[in-house]
């Protein structure tokens, strides 16, 4: 994410003076509720999986969850491209790419 996006997401709350009212806590129900409402777009879909149709419902709802993360970071003090690259680099040892190729297996199962 741009430093940018980032900065426009901590304005918003900042003109509106809403800081007070986060916490890690409070966040994290919020990143988990805006997921289920993305979630909820998919529910009942029967065979149409990717819900094409419901492309703005689906990016709406997206990006609450991502803006919500963005809160959350910033609250915790930690640096969104960095926490990324930490993980990525334990993902690439979890999922050699030698044994999780086209294999859906979780890592303690490859």
């Amino acid at each position: 994410m741009i430093r940018e996006t980032i900065n426009q997401v901590l304005k918003f709350r900042d003109d509106r003076n809403w800081k007070q009212f986060h916490n890690p806590k409070d966040l994290a129900v919020s990143i988990s509720l805006e997921a289920a409402e993305l979630l909820e777009v998919f529910q009942w879909s029967g065979m149409d999986i990717e819900c094409k149709e419901k492309q703005d419902k689906i990016r709406e709802e997206l990006a609450d969850v991502l803006i919500y993360c963005v809160l959350m970071a910033d609250v915790c003090e930690l640096d969104i491209n960095e926490i990324i690259q930490e993980k990525l680099k334990k993902n690439n040892k979890k999922y050699p790419i030698n044994k999780a190729k086209n294999n859906s297996k979780k890592y303690n199962e490859l």
